[in-house]
């Protein structure tokens, strides 16, 4: 355990792209419920998992880590996100709810591959002078994500082993261009247990729900690996056949590329190219998934 939690370590590292937006007010937890693709009636206090803000149509708008703060506070960790975009798009669905929606801008995240202090699966931990530390480990490695009102230096090549390991573990980093355009299937997001078929309603529930219980899902992510770079957006090709799209990508601190591509669960072997480049396909780490012990 560190000497001293409640500053950064030297191995911590500023998270430059996340942010941390606030639901709270008495009408904070329903008013979630009825808008996010998880089930927040699951989360006790201190509990996060994995969620999504979706269109009516079913598609992906945002991701997040959504943790419950306290009885009445929800914090919603965006890796990629624009703060202020969310913020006034779900401010347009409040009408009569008591519930306030703020980005914390004294609130900086930081990460380390080292293990937890306190924080383990989906149980959250308050350490020391406020901070509040995450366990971002799965079958990749350690991994720690902290949530404080001090920042840590900046370090690009932390940062772009943090993408990739999310990468790696089927966490879509998703930019600006691939907002609205795909289901949480089409994300395998299932991976990560980041949408319920069970609770109420909320947008997009019914194309999830209907494409989940009548097995219509016939697209998910896959894992690419190559020596050139991937672009977002790319046609992913298997031999002279197009496959699908290149939905997030990562560079790799010492030298090569990975992506996350929609493509076909079930299609023939074949060379797969992007660009006209050749790249390889991986295997998804698991062990990211979060499944917080619904409160009493």
């Amino acid at each position: 355990m560190p000497d001293n939690p409640q500053r950064p370590s030297p191995s911590d590292f500023r998270l430059d792209g996340h942010a941390v937006l606030a639901l709270s007010g008495p009408d904070a937890i329903a008013f979630a419920q009825a808008q996010f693709m998880n089930d927040v009636a699951s989360l006790g206090v201190m509990d996060w998992h994995w969620s999504g803000w979706l269109t009516p149509k079913g598609r992906v708008i945002a991701l997040f880590a959504l943790l419950r703060r306290d009885e009445q506070t929800l914090w919603l960790v965006l890796p990629d996100a624009d703060p202020e975009t969310v913020r006034s798009a779900l401010s347009r669905f409040v009408f009569r709810s008591k519930v306030r929606i703020e980005v914390l801008d004294d609130v900086a995240a930081t990460g380390s591959f080292m293990a937890p202090t306190e924080a383990e699966g989906a149980r959250a931990a308050l350490l020391d002078g406020g901070f509040i530390e995450m366990d971002m480990r799965g079958s990749g490695g350690e991994r720690t994500l902290r949530l404080g009102p001090a920042d840590a230096a900046p370090n690009a090549s932390a940062q772009m082993e943090w993408q990739a390991a999310d990468l790696r573990h089927g966490l879509p980093r998703l930019p600006q261009s691939q907002v609205e355009q795909w289901t949480p299937q089409q994300l395998s997001l299932d991976r990560l247990a980041a949408f319920s078929v069970k609770k109420g309603c909320y947008p997009g529930q019914e194309i999830v729900a209907r494409t989940h219980f009548l097995g219509k899902v016939k697209r998910g992510l896959a894992l690419l690996e190559s020596d050139a770079p991937m672009d977002v957006g790319a046609e992913v090709r298997g031999g002279d056949t197009p496959l699908g799209t290149v939905a997030a990508s990562g560079s790799l601190p010492s030298n090569g590329f990975v992506a996350l591509a929609v493509l076909p669960l079930e299609r023939s072997a074949a060379d797969l190219h992007v660009d006209g480049q050749p790249v390889g396909e991986g295997e998804l780490l698991a062990g990211l998934a979060r499944r917080p012990t619904p409160p009493l």
